[in-house]
């Protein structure tokens, strides 16, 4: 099993930027993927991007790209997702989630951050 904890979270204005990171602990594969998800009060919880212990290559998806980055430090078995020119409409509870490679889903995920962008 993987554990993983997130943090940075907290509350910022409109514009502003917050840098999120999750740290993975556990034993994990070098095909393993790790991806950032977000969920809104009353929504779905929907995938912002993710990335593989051995790819430099992350993926975000394009309602987000202009703004987010996710990226990795292998060595601090650490992943991030910076996200910039905030706004209201991302505030949310931020997840890390890891896919094993012989899985076909996310089974293990941390207990979230709290994004909040103020207007």
């Amino acid at each position: 099993q993987v554990r993983l904890l997130e943090s940075g979270g907290g509350l910022v204005q409109a514009g502003g930027s917050l840098k999120l990171s999750c740290l993975a602990s556990g034993r994990m594969l070098p095909s393993d993927t790790m991806g950032w998800f977000r969920q809104a009060p009353g929504k779905d919880r929907e995938l912002v991007g993710h990335i593989r212990w051995n790819d430099d290559s992350p993926y975000v998806t394009d309602s987000v790209k202009d703004r987010f980055a996710i990226s990795k430090d292998n060595a601090k078995n650490t992943v991030y997702l910076e996200m910039n020119r905030l706004k209201p409409e991302d505030t949310a509870t931020y997840y890390c989630g890891c896919k094993r490679s012989y899985r076909p889903q996310y089974d293990d995920w941390g207990q979230g951050t709290q994004v909040t962008v103020s207007s």
